[in-house]
């Protein structure tokens, strides 16, 4: 969640291609403030809604073919995502203000849209910590914590109340956005049974999510445990990427971490307590095989030997990591290899990985067509 980190997430959000038709809420009123109060990002039937940009994707093949791929959209889904961004903001202030800014469409452009094939998006703007701010985290209060939650707080509050309808919810969250959906699911969700039974599942990436060793439960939440199958709902899918161990001064997948917004989950050094790790290719654990998507601008920041040029706003790298959930001391973490093999000729994500962060920026898109096929069938499953 540094500097380098807001710059990787607009490249990731930079491209949008054509807008298509969305569902529309039970009281749209096409501008990103809504009679409640709340700020919107994303929310059904708003203009100029980024988690409904252009879908179409272009997956390119170990020998740098390419073969036109097409998103498969689940017309009026029955079911929503609330998501929650990111660190983007660039204000030199403590926290952010509401105004909706250029970072906020591209990242949900990047990490949401492709979720809008499958249910509702809705993603409040919120007053986040900014970057400038966990770049001296000694400047952030619990205080100014609480303004970031709070404000997220609220639009939850106003979301349920207005515009739910009793449907179920997948919760969407990176970084900082994982730290805030963890203690809203804390203090909101996971001790009350009504709301609990519309969760479809939580995916809180990239945000320490800790559990009991050796169980789904305990740590952060004693009611909700981590997924094991992909038709398993109101369950918790948690993990930070790295393509080798995480260093001992990472600031994710160790439960001595410290990722600049802790004060909202504060860790739990217990013995008993680790890092939780789901892989979202194979929920009831093992090796399998990552789906990459990434906006297709971010081709040209990426090395390759034959990178080609394509004309959708997505590309795909089918087959070219694999991954597995790792525990070594305080650290776990989804391990990221690449798939063995003849040459090949396509962008290595895993170059953008950092010493303290991993593949922290990727954490989302390099397992995104496996995270909305996750949805997609716990959404099936589900039983409001």
């Amino acid at each position: 969640m540094l500097a380098g980190f807001a710059a990787a997430a607009a490249v990731l959000g930079g491209c949008g291609g054509a807008k298509r038709s969305t569902t529309t809420s039970a009281k749209p009123s096409g501008l990103p403030l809504d009679r409640y109060g709340t700020t919107w990002l994303c929310r059904p039937g708003m203009a100029d809604d980024p988690c409904t940009a252009g879908l179409a994707s272009t997956a390119i093949a170990r020998n740098g073919s390419t073969q036109a791929e097409p998103a498969v959209v689940t017309p009026d889904p029955k079911v929503d995502c609330f998501y929650v961004y990111p660190t983007v903001s660039d204000e030199s202030t403590i926290n952010s203000d509401l105004a909706l800014g250029v970072r906020q469409a591209e990242v949900a452009i990047a990490q949401a849209s492709r979720f809008s094939q499958v249910c509702r998006v809705y993603a409040p703007v919120y007053r986040q910590i900014t970057l400038s701010a966990l770049n001296h985290p000694g400047r952030i209060t619990l205080a100014d914590a609480l303004i970031a939650y709070d404000s997220v707080l609220s639009a939850f509050r106003n979301y349920l109340a207005h515009y739910n309808g009793r449907r179920g919810i997948v919760f969407i969250g990176h970084s900082q956005g994982a730290s805030i959906l963890i203690r809203l699911l804390k203090d909101q969700v996971d001790d009350n049974p009504t709301l609990r039974h519309h969760v479809i599942s939580a995916l809180l990436l990239g945000g320490n999510v800790t559990v009991a060793k050796g169980r789904t439960v305990g740590g952060d939440f004693k009611h909700l445990p981590l997924c094991s199958s992909n038709t398993q709902t109101r369950c918790v899918i948690a993990y930070s990427t790295f393509a080798s161990k995480p260093p001992k001064n990472s600031q994710f997948g160790r439960t001595t971490s410290d990722a600049g917004v802790s004060l909202l989950a504060p860790h739990k050094l217990a013995p008993n307590v680790a890092i939780a790790c789901v892989n979202p290719a194979a929920p009831a654990g093992g090796q399998a095989r990552l789906d990459p998507y990434v906006p297709s601008i971010f081709l040209q920041f990426l090395g390759g030997s034959s990178t080609p040029q394509v004309s959708t706003p997505w590309v795909s790298f089918p087959g070219e990591y694999t991954a597995v959930c790792r525990t070594s001391g305080t650290a776990t973490w989804l391990q990221v290899r690449h798939t063995p093999g003849s040459p090949d000729q396509r962008p290595l994500l895993a170059e953008l990985s950092d010493p303290s962060l991993g593949l922290h920026v990727l954490d989302v898109n390099i397992a995104l067509g496996n995270l909305v096929r996750l949805v997609r069938d716990e959404a099936a499953a589900y039983r409001g």
